[in-house]
């Protein structure tokens, strides 16, 4: 969407607000034995408590045979995206979680994730968290108003260039605001192609994923929602949802 009034300003400002407090609370709460479905629940309890709508829990994408059964993603270790939290679904130490959350405040909505490390990780997993982290940053620098929704997959990709992690390319950022997803695609790597410009008021979620080693992904076939590696190795994620500007754009999914 592009913002046309200080009112949906303050109302994506208050969700982002909102949002953001939900995810820390969830992360505090990620420790060894606890189970996915257990981080589902204070993720809707959060958010409901609040007064505001999990934006994913039944929310049916395109092309998906059914709607996403959670409030929360949790995707651990080689899991990328949409991991769906169950009973079964235990964090151990050493694993590295995803969390992927949005809401609805008002009908306005926001969406962010990050990486979680869980007790004593590797270096390799905790460099792979903080070039994830570091270049999403990048990706949220070049969202200017001026330039191209294109400039955005450039950064990230020379950011992530020589750290001998990998991007997802089958995955990506998109317009939010008014609905969960909204145009444009944003790609995380460099297409070629300028893409749609950008333009002051513009919300966008940015949100790269970079994979431990191949960037080859699978969709699973019991779920038809969990994206893995394909190669089994690790993946991290981050994303947050930001307001176009002149100048350095707005992060809207922060406390």
């Amino acid at each position: 969407m592009i913002i046309t009034s200080e009112k949906e300003l303050q109302e994506l400002r208050e969700g982002g607000k909102r949002l953001a407090f939900a995810l820390g609370e969830i992360s505090h709460a990620i420790v060894p034995g606890v189970k996915t479905i257990e981080l589902d629940a204070i993720a809707e309890r959060i958010i409901r408590e609040g007064g505001d709508v999990p934006a994913f829990l039944n929310y049916r994408p395109e092309g998906a045979a059914a709607p996403y059964p959670a409030t929360l993603c949790v995707s651990i270790n080689d899991e990328i995206v949409h991991g769906i939290p169950s009973a079964h679904g235990v964090i151990r130490d050493g694993d590295i979680v995803g969390i992927d959350l949005g809401l609805a405040h008002h009908g306005f909505f926001v969406d962010s994730a990050i990486t979680v490390p869980v007790g004593d990780i590797d270096p390799v997993a905790m460099k792979l968290i903080d070039t994830t982290r570091n270049a999403l940053a990048a990706g949220i620098r070049a969202a200017r108003a001026g330039g191209y929704v294109g400039d955005i997959g450039n950064a990230i990709e020379d950011f992530v260039a020589g750290s001998g992690f990998s991007l997802v390319e089958e995955l990506g950022g998109h317009g939010v605001g008014k609905a969960v997803h909204e145009d444009p695609f944003i790609a995380n790597y460099r297409t070629g192609e300028r893409g749609e410009k950008l333009v002051p008021g513009m919300v966008l979620a940015i949100e790269p994923m970079l994979n431990e080693g191949s960037r080859a992904v699978i969709l699973s076939r019991q779920d038809k929602y969990t994206f893995r590696t394909k190669d089994g190795k690790r993946s991290a994620h981050f994303e947050h949802t930001i307001r176009v500007r002149d100048g350095e754009p707005e992060i809207l999914t922060t406390l």
